[in-house]
C-alpha cells in the first residue's frame, strides 16, 4: 500500500497530514492499514460532533472532511467488494453527508437513476449559489467522488459549479447497486450531463475532468457528446490492457464485475481511445507527471490526436507522480483557471 498510496496521495484525498504520516509509519511497523485508517476516521467523526456541540462549525466541517478521507483511504487496501469494504465506504458517505450538512446549501447530494440502480455524487456550488458553467469530476479505479473535494473547492472559488460524480464501477453505484464498467461506460458518465441540464441553479455549459482511469472515460465522453465544452485528462491510460500486477488486476476485475480475465480484456479493448476516428471535439487539457509509473507522457499525448491544436494543452510536471498528487495546489489552480477560461469567457 505504501507504493500505491504515498503521503502525497493521502493528503490530496483530504486526510489530516499528521494522520497520513502516522498511517504510513504505523503500517510500516506492521499494523493493519485498514484498521489504522478506520480508527482515524472514527476519531475525526467524534471530533466533528464535539466541535459542533461547542459551537465551532468550521472545525466540525474540517473534521468531518478528515473523517471522510480516512474512511475512503481505509477501503483502498481492499480490492474485493465484500461487506468490510461496503461498511467503510458507507462510513465515508455518512461523513461526506455531514460535510454537506455543515456547508449548507453550497453542497448537495445528487442521485441519478441508471440501469435499475443509481449513480450518485455531490454537487458543490460557488458562493453565489448559482453557476453559468459546471465541471463534472470523477476518479478512476479506487479513488472516487468526494475524494476530490479539494478539486471542487478550486473550481467553486472561480465561480464554477463542480459535480463530484461516481459512475459505473465506482463508489456507491458499484458497491450498493452493482453497476459496473462495461463497453458503454461513457454513457453512464454522460448521465451526469443530464443532471446539469435539469438543475435550476446551473447553466448549460459543462466540462468534464477525469482522474487516473477516469481520464479515459472523460476523453471518451468528450469525443461522443457535443454537450461537453471542455475536457481535462489527468493521468489517464488511452489503451488499457490487463495489468501484470495482481492488485491492479483485482481492482479492474472488481470495477467490471467479473472474475473472467477474457471478459476483462474484451471490455478494456472496447474502451481504447482512438483519436484518429473519434477525437476529443472540445478544448482539451492533458496533465502528466514525469515520474508516473502507470502512464507515460507518450501514452497521454495520444488523447490529443485529432483534437484542435489551437485549444489543446499538455502540461507536464517532470517530477510529478501519478495524477500529480504532490503538486495538488498547482495542478488544481492550473486546471480550474484553464477550465474557467474555456467555459466562462
Amino acid at each position: 500500500m505504501h507504493r500505491a498510496a504515498p503521503a502525497t496521495r493521502l493528503v490530496d484525498y483530504g486526510m489530516d497530514p499528521a494522520e497520513a504520516r502516522a498511517l504510513l509509519a504505523r503500517t510500516a511497523g506492521g499494523e493493519d492499514w485498514t484498521t489504522v485508517a478506520e480508527s482515524f476516521g472514527t476519531a475525526q467523526r467524534v471530533r466533528s460532533g464535539r466541535a459542533a456541540d461547542m459551537g465551532h462549525p468550521v472545525t466540525a466541517t474540517e473534521a468531518a472532511g478528515f473523517a471522510a478521507a480516512a474512511f475512503t483511504v481505509a477501503q483502498l487496501a481492499l480490492n474485493a467488494d465484500d461487506d468490510r469494504k461496503r461498511d467503510l465506504y458507507r462510513a465515508h458517505v455518512e461523513a461526506v453527508a455531514r460535510v454537506a450538512t455543515l456547508r449548507g446549501p453550497a453542497m448537495e447530494r445528487v442521485v441519478v437513476p441508471y440501469r435499475g440502480g443509481e449513480l450518485s455524487g455531490w454537487l458543490c456550488l460557488p458562493p453565489s449559489g448559482t453557476a453559468d458553467a459546471t465541471v463534472v469530476v470523477w476518479g478512476g479505479m479506487s479513488g472516487w467522488g468526494a475524494s476530490f473535494l479539494g478539486v471542487a473547492d478550486a473550481y467553486t472559488r472561480r465561480g464554477l459549479a463542480c459535480l463530484l460524480a461516481e459512475g459505473p464501477g465506482q463508489g456507491v453505484p458499484r458497491l450498493e447497486h452493482g453497476l459496473h464498467v462495461d463497453e458503454h461506460v461513457a454513457a453512464g458518465f454522460g448521465a451526469f450531463l443530464d443532471v446539469v441540464e435539469r438543475h435550476p441553479a446551473l447553466g448549460d455549459r459543462v466540462g468534464v475532468h477525469g482522474n487516473s482511469f477516469g481520464g479515459l472515460f472523460a476523453a471518451l465522453l468528450a469525443a461522443s457528446d457535443d454537450r461537453v465544452g471542455a475536457c481535462v485528462v489527468n493521468g489517464g491510460p488511452p489503451a488499457p490492457g490487463v495489468p501484470e500486477f495482481r492488485a491492479a488486476r483485482e481492482q479492474l476485475l472488481a470495477a467490471t464485475g467479473t472474475d473472467d480475465l477474457d471478459r476483462l480484456a474484451q471490455v478494456l479493448a472496447a474502451l481504447a481511445f482512438d483519436g484518429s476516428t473519434a477525437p476529443v471535439r472540445c478544448p482539451l487539457l492533458v496533465l502528466h507527471g514525469g515520474r508516473d509509473p502507470l502512464v507515460t507522457q507518450e501514452q497521454q499525448e495520444l488523447f490529443t490526436v485529432g483534437a484542435d491544436p489551437r485549444t489543446t494543452m499538455v502540461r507536464v510536471w517532470p517530477d510529478g507522480e501519478h495524477t500529480l498528487y504532490g503538486h495538488s495546489a498547482g495542478r488544481n489552480a492550473l486546471t480550474a483557471d484553464w477550465t474557467a477560461d474555456q467555459l466562462l469567457r
